[in-house]
């Protein structure tokens, strides 16, 4: 099922950019704002998928507006925002 917003369930979800192409990791979602880790290491990854990541100050929040689409799998963003 597709849907153009994050839940926390998305953390440790990839995101791709409009073209499928890795651009980072949900790091965590707070307020309904995923915080994105553009160069994620294997520790933040594992944390992430297991619910105990957090957003540091390398993260980005991605604004909702940028979401084209959320998966079971990756959050794809749109082209040329």
């Amino acid at each position: 099922m597709e849907r153009d917003h994050v839940t926390d369930d998305d953390e440790g979800k990839a995101v791709v950019d409009s073209h499928g192409e890795k651009i980072g990791m949900i790091t965590e979602v707070r307020s309904g704002t995923a915080y994105v880790d553009a160069d994620p290491g294997l520790a933040d990854t594992i944390r992430s998928k297991l619910g105990w990541g957090e957003a540091d100050q390398d993260d980005y929040p991605l604004e909702n507006n940028r979401i084209h689409t959320v998966t079971d799998d990756e959050v794809r963003l749109k082209d040329n925002f």
